[in-house]
């Protein structure tokens, strides 16, 4: 992601030499791990907090009105970096539920941490790859939204085919959305903005939400976190992509 917050981003998908001489594609991946200091906060969230809601990666769906108890509107997050827009998204709402994924330690453990010191009830949390997470774990139609904020734009061109918004990401999503749940991005990258565009406007199974068919005005559930504020003083520009899935 671009902002410090914001960790995961598309892994490396490097060519590696097949067996028989070929050459073949290392599937993308939501993330990119790096290391990171714990705080004592984040410390006390992962001892604590992982053991109550941190979800293991499993190949069956799973039946989330089971973990919640109640069967309420749900939206997945991938990426919440450090957690502080999850973490009121979810105080905001605590009709609905929500899931975030995220890799980096420390993030996983802030945003554990605030769930016990808020007592959220209505926040799981998976720490391993989002693409696998969706594959594996989550039933078809199932989410009413999900959420990508601010993933690493990859700024160099050798670089784009790590960008987590491709075709294959876009079908992806739109499996796992109910009819009428919606896929929303917001990305400061301009350049990325108008892949993440081109690539949903070609995605089967999708409307654009915004009425010029392009970006949609900042929506007030998405909180503005404190690098967005430093990026509006600098002139810099967020956009937000909301496509509804159709069928």
């Amino acid at each position: 992601m671009t902002e410090p917050q914001d960790i995961p981003g598309p892994d490396q998908a490097d060519e590696l030499p097949a067996e028989q001489g070929e050459r073949k594609h290392r599937a993308i991946k939501s993330f990119v791990m790096r290391a990171g200091r714990m705080t004592e906060g984040q410390q006390r969230g992962l001892d604590i907090g992982k053991p109550l809601f941190v979800l293991p990666l499993t190949d069956d769906f799973v039946d989330f009105d089971a973990v919640f108890g109640r069967s309420a509107p749900r939206t997945l997050e991938i990426g919440f970096g450090m957690g502080h827009s999850l973490l009121e998204m979810a105080a905001a709402a605590p009709e609905q539920d929500f899931i975030g994924v995220e890799v980096h330690r420390p993030g996983v453990g802030a945003l554990l941490n605030g769930v016990l010191t808020q007592e959220l009830k209505n926040l799981r949390v998976y720490d391993c790859d989002a693409i696998e997470v969706l594959k594996r774990c989550v039933a078809d139609a199932s989410l009413d939204r999900l959420l990508l904020f601010f993933p690493d734009p990859w700024h160099k061109s050798r670089h784009h085919k790590r960008r987590i918004v491709q075709p294959e990401f876009a079908e992806l999503v739109r499996q796992k959305l109910k009819v009428g749940g919606v896929l929303h991005m917001a990305t400061d990258w301009q350049p990325y903005a108008e892949v993440m565009l081109e690539v949903m406007q070609a995605a089967p199974g999708y409307r654009n939400q915004a009425a010029d068919g392009a970006y949609v005005p900042r929506p007030e559930e998405r909180p503005i976190t404190k690098f967005e504020r430093r990026g509006e003083r600098l002139g810099h520009g967020v956009w937000d992509l909301k496509f509804e899935r159709l069928d």
